[in-house]
């Protein structure tokens, strides 16, 4: 054993190479490259893709923001709505869309989490899309159409079970939140209802406040319609009471044990560059605190999601994921 250190020898680089290129030009122009095509992204316009029909609250919140983004990153945001599949028709155009930055989602947690379990799908979100960041965190309303003869959730329910089967109820599609959270309901209360699918969530308010549809879970659009007394609010399932109806009772307060949330956010397919998704990740999170992207949410009852890191964003998601695959099975839910 010896207390010397090991020897190494030190090879001379050429100071100019052959053709008479030094190595620090070399260098140079090689840091030049790379920034310049750190630089490059974005070079033209970005599509963001709605995968839910326009007025709903993934789409309202995709184009209330796709103008700031578009001014923070120097070029034009477009939102693109690409319904049907319950939503998997505009995620799958992203998830197979290049890798480069230009192609985005805009999406609630229901198709990201929930249709998994429900759809044999040809993309997998947990595989094919990176989690950027979060937008928005919705209130959620349990509403029925003002001509049914009931007032709070216990008569609703005694109401339901007196008329099984008579009773149905609109959603987005299938597989959507909507969806998922009356089937729990249904469940819970021991109620035989009937699912009406919808390309998004506007139709549904439209048909609720015709008389066509007897009750919904609503994202939001109902708002200045249970004000007006046009559709009748008798529950949340969130966990505290909202704040812009706060003698509405939660679903628990009302007498079920169920709680449930809606959050939207942005994705982009897997693979895109780390610097362009931490970039657009840092623009997002700021551009969701702004006093004007927190006036277009609180007029759905909802607020700003807090801001996370990508991998934050995507811990969340794979911890709902896991939480609606037990409930999917638990309740047996099926796309009818």
């Amino acid at each position: 054993m010896t207390d010397r250190l090991p020897t190494c020898s030190i090879v001379p680089f050429p100071e100019r190479l052959a053709g008479g290129l030094s190595v620090a030009l070399l260098a140079a122009g090689a840091i030049a490259a790379g920034a310049a095509q750190a630089q490059a992204w974005p070079a033209k316009p970005i599509r963001m893709i709605v995968n839910f029909g326009a007025g709903g609250s993934t789409d309202v919140i995709a184009r209330s923001m796709a103008p700031r983004l578009g001014e923070a990153l120097g070029q034009q945001v477009v939102v693109e709505n690409r319904v049907g599949a319950g939503g998997n028709i505009g995620l799958d155009v992203v998830a197979r869309a290049a890798p480069d930055g230009y192609t985005l989602l805009h999406s609630s947690d229901g198709t990201i989490l929930i249709n998994p379990f429900l759809y044999d799908m040809p993309s997998d979100p947990a595989k094919d899309l990176v989690a950027i960041a979060p937008t928005g965190r919705a209130a959620i309303f349990l509403v029925a159409r003002a001509g049914l003869p009931v007032k709070t959730l216990p008569e609703f329910i005694a109401y339901a079970r007196a008329n099984p089967g008579k009773l149905n109820y609109g959603s987005a599609g299938n597989g959507t939140l909507q969806h998922v959270a009356t089937e729990m309901l249904a469940r819970e209360a021991k109620i035989n209802v009937v699912h009406v699918a919808y390309k998004g969530s506007q139709q549904v308010m439209i048909d609720l406040l015709g008389g066509q549809v007897d009750f919904t879970f609503d994202l939001g659009a109902a708002i200045e319609h249970i004000k007006a007394d046009k559709v009748r609010l008798l529950a949340v399932p969130t966990a505290t009471r909202s704040p812009i109806f706060p003698n509405a009772p939660t679903m628990i307060e009302a007498g079920t044990n169920m709680t449930i949330a809606w959050l939207s956010g942005v994705y982009a397919p897997a693979a895109t560059p780390r610097d362009v998704v931490l970039r657009l990740n840092r623009e997002i999170n700021r551009i969701m605190q702004t006093p004007e992207a927190r006036a277009t949410l609180s007029s759905m009852a909802a607020e700003p999601a807090t801001p996370a890191t990508p991998e934050e964003f995507a811990a969340s998601q794979q911890k709902a994921r896991e939480r609606f695959g037990t409930l999917v099975k638990e309740a047996n839910i099926r796309v009818k």
